[in-house]
């Protein structure tokens, strides 16, 4: 792996079908782990909202997957996972037609492919209303809202509002988010636009993202929230981002089926010893 060619590691738009929009992941496929201290460096290095690490297991067709932000390790990626199987069908480590299976710290996770478009099989991750009221006063003034209904998944915060228009012109306090005890928190309204279900943001500063582009994971929630809300188990949620994403979602008793594209954007090789 340390040859004097260096480490390949590819750059990734994910949830997106043309360069440079969706949202941005590193791909490093590695023969086995360096040290945590090293791949946390090369995520900051890379300073996207995340970078996959690969390592493959002694089984055809299954992989160890990890996810690193500029600034810690996460437990569940969407958007990285889904860059992470573009990769690999891309650099033939897969045979054609055959499911990639992930080894995460949520577990499998399985990856298939059909014509252009990856589906990702997540847990599904419901929101509750067991939330201190404290929370809900500090994330409501974080956000500049005056009144919402919030929520607590099994990672983050969900907002709902009642107008697509506020989603799309928040600008949040992301220094006050920042002290919120959660991993990210997202705001989410019923869409306006024909051909889409929901449209949601998403803000994480505690892990280096003042605001995702396209958070596949969020989905998880989002998904079985707006199907409990819609009647719908097949929805399409759009993530408002200044580059935009679109998610198609199926929710699956207590999966989440997220399906999307991907566009390579560069491949290079890191310079550097990581064992």
């Amino acid at each position: 792996m340390n040859s004097s060619d260096g480490i390949p590691i590819w750059q990734v738009d994910a949830f997106a079908d043309r360069l440079f929009t969706g949202n941005p992941a590193g791909v490093c496929v590695l023969d086995r782990y360096p040290s945590d201290e090293w791949m946390q460096s090369v995520a900051a290095e890379m300073n996207l909202a995340e970078t996959a690490f690969v390592v493959p297991t002694d089984t055809a067709g299954s992989f160890h997957l990890r996810w690193f932000t500029p600034a810690t390790e996460v437990d569940l990626c969407g958007h990285a996972t889904l860059a992470a199987a573009h990769t690999l069908i891309e650099q033939a480590r897969v045979q054609a037609g055959q499911p990639i299976r992930f080894q995460t710290r949520s577990g499998e996770l399985t990856c298939t492919q059909a014509d252009s478009r990856i589906t990702l099989d997540f847990p599904a991750t419901p929101p509750s209303n067991d939330i201190d009221p404290s929370v809900c006063q500090q994330v409501l003034n974080a956000l500049g809202i005056g009144d919402a209904t919030v929520l607590q998944s099994k990672y983050d915060l969900l907002v709902i509002v009642e107008d697509a228009g506020v989603v799309e012109s928040l600008c949040p306090n992301f220094n006050a988010i920042a002290e919120i005890d959660t991993r990210g928190v997202m705001v989410s309204a019923v869409a306006a636009e024909s051909g889409i279900d929901f449209v949601s943001r998403f803000f994480s500063p505690q892990c280096g993202i003042n605001e995702d582009p396209v958070t596949g994971s969020a989905h998880c929630c989002l998904a079985p929230h707006w199907a409990d809300q819609l009647g719908k188990t097949s929805l399409v949620g759009y993530q408002a981002s200044s580059r935009g994403g679109t998610v198609n979602c199926e929710v699956a008793g207590d999966r989440v089926h997220l399906t999307g594209s991907a566009v390579t954007v560069l491949e290079g090789r890191l310079l550097s010893e990581c064992y």
